[in-house]
């Protein structure tokens, strides 16, 4: 999120103006990435029979691509992102992988408060936000 008076973003935490994206749109990137992890699991178990290689798959996904790059393949799809509550930087491995782990249990991401942030997020000090649009040449 930016602010118009100030041309850096602002972290969602002091960020009056935040809105977090809708829960279909998160809801779209989980299924995107559960897909996903269903495909790569295939590699090295049988998803249907050995159902802790696609959770296993889930964990390692938000690991890297949360602590490195903000954003799932299925986040980026559906244009959202997730970053640090208090600075909007990316929240690292070990806090995404975390997170992996606490979505997994699924029980955390049902109880919300008034920001869309289920307890994986508030536990990890994360949260869901608008992806900023790609500037276009």
């Amino acid at each position: 999120m930016t602010n118009p008076h100030h041309p850096t973003p602002v972290p969602p935490a002091t960020d009056p103006a935040f809105t977090p994206p809708s829960l279909g749109r998160r809801f779209g990137a989980l299924v995107i990435d559960w897909v996903l992890c269903l495909l790569v699991s295939n590699f090295f178990a049988d998803p249907v029979r050995d159902g802790w290689a696609p959770v296993l798959v889930l964990v390692l996904e938000y690991g890297f691509f949360l602590g490195l790059f903000a954003q799932t393949p299925g986040m980026y799809i559906t244009r959202i992102r997730c970053v640090a509550w208090f600075d909007g930087g990316r929240i690292g491995v070990l806090r995404a992988l975390l997170r992996g782990v606490l979505l997994a249990l699924v029980v955390p991401a049902l109880i919300m408060d008034e920001h869309r942030r289920g307890l994986h997020d508030r536990l990890t000090g994360s949260v869901i936000t608008p992806a900023p649009h790609p500037t276009r040449p």
